[in-house]
């Protein structure tokens, strides 16, 4: 039996329990048919913090050598500066890290040379067939031999290049002195961070910024407010002007004001959106999926953008801004996608925008962000529903004859009124339907957001 991958090979990475799920000698079938699906001579691999990471990535780069591909190990790092090493060395990629799942699992994010991204589309299917084949007995001499001239095996240390380059795309030369505090979660923030803001006036209070895989202070998923706790204190505790939250692989960033509130990643989405179509001569398309915040498509309309909108998940956004040229685009799970950065999404690079933003004026974030916030929303709800397109029918047919709405089906159901909006979608993986609704102010939303939730759970 060839080894079940159907749990391990995700739409967009490969991420399961180590070694439950899969170890090294996995990974190393995975890094010849990373080489045979690219079929690129040279790729550039990355780790994270967890105890599993460097024997798998160093498995990994072992099975593509043997195809005679030459790998450059950068080690530890981020997963957006994997992406920056796959950019600025036009090499295709893998990062290891589970992101924020917990201490047991493992995962890989892979791309293509120039941090474009493989999923399941292109390129992730064929190399979890190839996989599959290789570890079925009944066709397992289909490995392919050794090349003659295996590849080397070299290490860089990219850092120091990656910092550069974000503050390279960042004006931060009139920032105000502040004080930020950062909780890194144990993950790779508290690697990237220290050299990104060294020489910035900032006062930088770090909390967990010790690399510990098995994250002994809580998760590394700010999603969670659970999560945001130790930094919500300690920025009030500091009078700090504001807070930063990275999760495990430090590709997202969260963002609280200097009274301890979290600022919606919407909020974040339009601030860095009306700065990067500044830094853009005032024009260009900014992508956002459909269920961040109205503000967003507003404050790009204002700032002389054009916005487009899309299905929620980073394959559509990255497909999305090469096909329209994009400058920036944003969710509202906090990820951030520059075109400077290759399409690739950087949550350091959104929080150098928050920075020389706060540090480029006298009020506190609070004020600042106020602008960028006008709506009520009840962030994302998940109910469990055993027939999911029975209940987005009933929803459709309940609000379908009103004259004052407008119903579309891109990605589950959206019902929009002229000052509320909500969307149910069905999730991929779980019988859950989730909800997003948001209005003009709390007492609307929260009657908006009862109604549909009388209408799915009914």
């Amino acid at each position: 039996m060839a080894a079940d991958l159907s749990q391990l090979v995700k739409a967009y990475d490969v991420r399961g329990v180590v070694p439950d799920q899969w170890d090294e000698s996995l990974a190393e079938l995975f890094g010849a048919a990373f080489a045979l699906v690219t079929g690129a001579g040279a790729i550039v691999v990355g780790h994270d913090m967890r105890p599993s990471s460097p024997g798998l990535s160093g498995a990994f780069a072992r099975g593509a050598a043997a195809l005679g591909v030459h790998v450059t190990q950068i080690g530890l790092c981020s997963t957006d500066q994997l992406y920056y090493a796959s950019g600025a060395l036009d090499l295709p990629g893998a990062m290891f890290t589970a992101s924020h799942n917990p201490a047991r699992y493992n995962g890989i994010k892979l791309c293509r040379a120039g941090a474009a991204p493989v999923g399941q589309d292109t390129g992730l299917t064929e190399i979890r067939e190839l996989v599959e084949r290789w570890t079925d007995p009944d066709t397992a001499d289909s490995v392919p031999a050794p090349a003659t001239t295996p590849g080397t095996l070299t290490t860089a240390d990219t850092l120091k290049d990656y910092a550069a380059h974000l503050r390279a795309l960042v004006d931060l030369t009139s920032v105000r002195p502040l004080k930020v505090v950062v909780d890194a979660g144990n993950g790779m923030g508290g690697h990237t961070v220290p050299t990104v803001f060294d020489g910035l006036p900032l006062t930088l209070v770090p909390l967990y910024f010790e690399l510990d895989g098995t994250f002994p202070n809580h998760e590394a998923n700010p999603l969670d407010p659970a999560n945001l706790v130790d930094l919500q204190k300690r920025v009030r505790e500091e009078s700090a002007d504001l807070g930063l939250a990275f999760d495990g692989d430090a590709d997202r960033c969260f963002v609280v004001d200097e009274r301890g509130e979290p600022v919606s990643p919407s909020a974040i989405t339009a601030l860095v959106a009306a700065r990067e179509l500044a830094r853009n001569g005032g024009e260009g398309t900014v992508i956002h999926n459909l269920i961040t915040s109205r503000t967003v498509p507003e404050v790009v309309k204002e700032h002389g953008g054009t916005p487009v909108r899309t299905r929620v998940g980073h394959s559509f956004i990255k497909a999305e801004m090469a096909r329209s040229g994009a400058i920036f685009g944003g969710e509202h799970s906090a990820h951030y996608y520059f075109k400077d950065f290759w399409n690739a999404d950087t949550g350091m690079l959104a929080a150098l925008h928050v920075l020389a933003a706060l540090g480029g004026q006298d009020g506190p974030l609070s004020t600042l962000v106020a602008e960028y916030d006008r709506y009520s929303g009840s962030g994302e709800i998940n109910s469990t529903v055993a027939d999911q397109a029975g209940r987005i029918a009933a929803i459709k047919a309940a609000y379908g004859d009103r004259e004052d709405v407008t119903l579309d089906e891109l990605d589950g159901l959206t019902v929009s009124a002229a000052d509320w909006w909500f969307n149910v979608r069905p999730s991929n993986t779980e019988p859950l339907l989730r909800l997003n609704a948001e209005a003009r102010d709390e007492a609307k939303m929260t009657r908006i957001r009862d109604e549909a939730l009388a209408l799915i759970r009914s």
